[in-house]
């Protein structure tokens, strides 16, 4: 794992999410995720690690920062993608708009850290997202909350902007002894 990167987005995201959510300690985390490293793209697993954990230890406020980085993350996607493109997307039939977006959330989970594998399953309304080598669930220690909630907000944001209303909800993640982090994913009909 030595040399990986984060992606820019999951980043810009983060650094983000913590100036809005903890304001006074934007300086502490710009040690890891800020200037010059941010800019170009540099940022390590181990400052990136090193800002997880130091979150988990915030308490709740880790869960209101990964929550509004993934909404981030999901606009900033969402928004950097060819206007023809987004607009094909939102033409086509419901069954299939559904699986072109739960793709492009797959590729922004991974680009964000490449190590990440994503599988999706999609049975009769029900999607299934397993995501395994998370970033947000390398822990030392079994956690009593799941950590996912990054990816739990960037697929329901994804999902909102193209007109897929759905409800998720984090079934499994690894940092509490899950074999996998499981987003399980109700869009509301029969597909």
């Amino acid at each position: 794992m030595i040399g990986v990167e984060i992606g820019r987005v999951l980043v810009a995201s983060m650094h983000q999410a913590i100036a809005d959510e903890l304001p006074s300690r934007v300086e502490f985390y710009d040690h890891w995720l800020g200037g010059k490293r941010m800019r170009d793209g540099s940022v390590g697993l181990a400052p990136m690690t090193a800002v997880l954990g130091f979150l988990r230890a915030e308490g709740q406020p880790y869960h209101d920062v990964m929550k509004r980085a993934g909404l981030y993350a999901a606009d900033w996607m969402v928004d950097s993608m060819n206007a023809i493109e987004r607009r094909f997307i939102l033409a086509l039939p419901r069954w299939l708009r559904l699986r072109s977006v739960l793709r492009l959330v797959a590729r922004t989970i991974r680009s964000g850290y490449e190590p990440t594998k994503v599988k999706i399953r999609l049975r009769k309304g029900e999607v299934a997202l397993e995501i395994r080598n998370s970033l947000f669930c390398r822990t030392r220690e079994t956690q009593s909350a799941a950590l996912c909630d990054f990816h739990a907000a960037l697929v329901v944001q994804v999902l909102n902007r193209f007109n897929l209303p759905s409800t998720v909800a984090i079934e499994q993640c690894t940092g509490t002894q899950g074999e996998m982090c499981l987003v399980g994913i109700h869009t509301g009909t029969a597909e």
